[in-house]
């Protein structure tokens, strides 16, 4: 009897070794031009415009005036700053879905403080008060699916999912309440008149405390993660909670306090956004940052000096899309197309910064 010719297949994904941070990083670059040559087909095939009109576009759309260059370092604080936020609870494998209801909250604590004691507090006192209470409302909405999950096991991804659309409604339903003119849904600028509560500027830019902020925030996290006790039991747990617990670590004190600072930073967006840049609070204020946060931290392997620059891109992408559209005449559905394109390869390009493919040779082997 013939013996049956075994079939394997002609390639196979095998886990790769780990790869130097250079190396990684080129295979990132390479996504990233490679998304660029597709945007600029999809462009040629959709619209008939130069693709390299198009990418000068793009550039002039981040960088093209004074204001856009800070808008963009405005945009990229911010978003880094909700990054900053849900790095601790991912690297715990706590999947925090939940930033953008905190953001919120954080926000809606911030404009309450400088609609309620705007007149009535000193503006030192009106600043510690809207610190203490953005900061409390983002821990507290952090906190709450964190005690659930520790002592009960439940399903955090759900749970912070849930939490973001009540912190919505809650907006939408403060909004209307504080509402001018009464009824309208919108509040409008708070304080215009006397600015009171409204974060002040530096050097004449309104922005840079945001980014000052922000930036001493992400020092902080890096030194909390990297040479901390607690940081060093965030990656204990993450790694296998049987093992934190073997060495003595409460795994439950663990994710209540890392989720509390985790709400707290997400509060201190609200604030910069509502106190620092916006002056108002709206149920988009958090802009989708929540979610855009999550790519951000896992791009970067939760190291916060990596994310400042998945963060500075994506703002990037995302400020030269708009430009596209508007200066051609597109709507706004094409420059999510462009952005979404781009998003997909740097996501892409993981896979192969984790995994390599192997082609088997059919003639090994054989007599």
């Amino acid at each position: 009897m013939s013996s049956k010719k075994k079939h394997e297949p002609k390639f196979h994904i095998a886990k790769r070794d780990a790869l130097a941070w250079w190396q990684s990083w080129l295979i990132r670059i390479a996504a990233v031009l490679a998304a660029l040559i597709v945007c600029a087909l999809v462009t040629v095939v959709l619209t008939g415009e130069n693709p390299i009109s198009v990418y000068v576009k793009m550039f002039d759309g981040a960088f093209g005036t004074k204001r856009r260059i800070w808008s963009l370092a405005q945009n990229t604080a911010m978003l880094l700053c909700v990054s900053l936020a849900v790095t601790p609870a991912f690297k715990m494998r706590f999947w925090n879905i939940g930033a953008e209801g905190q953001v919120l909250m954080g926000g809606l604590a911030t404009a309450a403080c400088m609609i309620l004691f705007g007149e009535k507090l000193s503006g030192p006192a009106l600043y510690l008060v809207m610190i203490v209470t953005s900061c409390l409302a983002g821990a507290v909405w952090a906190v709450i699916p964190a005690f659930f999950k520790a002592n009960w096991k439940t399903n955090e991804t759900l749970f912070t999912l849930m939490m973001n659309y009540i912190a919505i409604q809650l907006v939408s339903y403060y909004t209307y309440i504080w509402s001018v003119p009464k009824g309208s849904g919108q509040i409008g600028v708070i304080n215009r008149a006397t600015k009171s509560g409204w974060l002040p500027s530096l050097g004449g830019h309104d922005y840079l405390l945001n980014i000052l902020i922000v930036a001493a925030l992400t020092v902080f996290m890096f030194i909390y993660l990297r040479s901390s006790k607690q940081g060093y039991e965030i990656a204990v747990v993450g790694e296998s909670e049987n093992t934190a617990r073997y060495v003595g670590i409460d795994v439950k004190k663990v994710i209540i306090r890392t989720l509390i600072l985790s709400g707290a930073i997400c509060g201190i967006a609200g604030l910069l956004l509502v106190s620092g840049t916006d002056h108002t609070i709206t149920r988009d204020t958090a802009a989708g940052r929540g979610f855009t946060a999550i790519m951000v931290s896992w791009l970067a392997k939760f190291n916060p000096l990596y994310m400042i620059l998945t963060s500075f891109l994506l703002v990037f992408f995302q400020k030269g899309a708009i430009e596209i559209s508007t200066t051609f005449g597109l709507n706004d559905s094409f420059s999510d197309i462009l952005t979404g394109i781009i998003i997909f390869f740097i996501i892409g390009s993981e896979f192969f910064i984790n995994y390599t493919i192997k082609v088997h040779n059919s003639k090994k082997g054989e007599k």
